[in-house]
């Protein structure tokens, strides 16, 4: 994801990814952390689109037979 500098300039930035990560689960909306490749901080997004589930997660049936 490119983010724009004006964009970057306004969000929040973090540190680590797991410190971005920590803000998204207490969000009230889906949020996923990412790299920014202007500031190399982690920023959060809500947008999804175009994004793969990683395999085992979200019902994987090989998950639960182990």
């Amino acid at each position: 994801m490119k983010t724009r500098p004006g964009i970057c300039q306004k969000k929040r930035r973090f540190a680590t990814r797991e410190a971005a990560e920590a803000v998204a689960v207490a969000a009230d909306t889906p949020l996923r952390a990412y790299k920014c490749a202007l500031c190399k901080a982690f920023h959060l997004t809500s947008r999804t689109k175009g994004l793969r589930v990683p395999r085992g997660v979200d019902g994987d049936a090989a998950s639960d037979r182990a």
